[in-house]
């Protein structure tokens, strides 16, 4: 039995994974942005050990999140699930100045990495569409650049594959992976999509406890448990190095080497 923590598990493919997770005998404490959100996590996953709250889209409240993670112990596997798309029409900006899509969807994943105490399986959801992603990392927070939606959504999306994959180089006694989950029917992907909703959470779940030797990996990209070709960017160390040293000079948090 392994113990998981999973970020944005109220709806969506966070709940689906965790749903999974807890039917297959597995203890997992779910998250959710408010008292609200938690409430429906708790009630939507029945057997799960419990419930956080913490808004990725503020560097505080995500760092509180990372104290309370710490305070239940220790766990196996951290799937770092929350996000939003690409549907926002005008930048929205968070308490500390950034854009929420970078903020929730790239700095918290960075956050929680560095100061949730360290497990043995990192999970980082990504998208098909990180290969539209900006490698350059300039104006991370889009404080400069008109406001483009669907680019802010795929630059942060690869900078999740980066910070995978630059995990999966300084820790090696940590598996630490990204994933393409697939274009599903979320709140986030629409019910237009194309993508069964449980395929799309198989993955993650598979990559947080299995012993199959295929999930026992680290540093790769994985779309329906399948090793799948990603942004050649995301496996640069010199980009990876500068993302972090990017997302530490954001936060205030530096990734920790030890």
């Amino acid at each position: 039995m392994s113990r998981i923590f999973i970020t944005g598990s109220s709806d969506g493919l966070g709940k689906m994974a965790a749903l999974m997770l807890v039917t297959q005998g597995h203890q997992v404490v779910l998250h959710g942005r408010n008292k609200d959100r938690a409430a429906v996590a708790m009630a939507g996953v029945p057997g799960a050990e419990t419930v956080l709250t913490g808004d990725l889209s503020s560097i505080a409240e995500t760092v509180h999140l990372a104290e309370e993670v710490n305070k239940l112990g220790l766990f196996d596997a951290v799937i770092h699930n929350a996000g939003i798309g690409d549907k926002e029409r005008s930048r929205m900006e968070t308490t500390d100045g950034l854009s929420h899509v970078f903020a929730i969807n790239s700095l918290a994943p960075y956050i929680l990495t560095c100061l949730i105490t360290r497990p043995k399986r990192l999970i980082y959801l990504s998208s098909g569409l990180h290969r539209e992603g900006n490698p350059d990392l300039k104006d991370l927070a889009w404080k400069q650049r008109r406001w483009n939606g669907l680019q802010a959504y795929s630059d942060s999306k690869l900078q999740d594959v980066i910070l995978a994959f630059a995990v999966a180089r300084k820790w090696p006694d940590v598996f630490s992976n990204a994933l393409d989950p697939g274009w599903v029917a979320t709140k986030m992907g629409g019910r237009s999509a194309p993508d069964n909703l449980e395929d799309g959470s198989t993955t993650q779940a598979w990559l947080a406890v299995s012993n199959d030797p295929r999930a026992l990996v680290t540093g790769n990209y994985f779309y329906h448990q399948k090793v799948k070709q990603c942004h050649p960017a995301a496996a640069d160390q010199e980009l990876q190095e500068k993302y972090l040293t990017e997302c530490a000079r954001i936060s205030g948090i530096l990734f920790p080497l030890s």
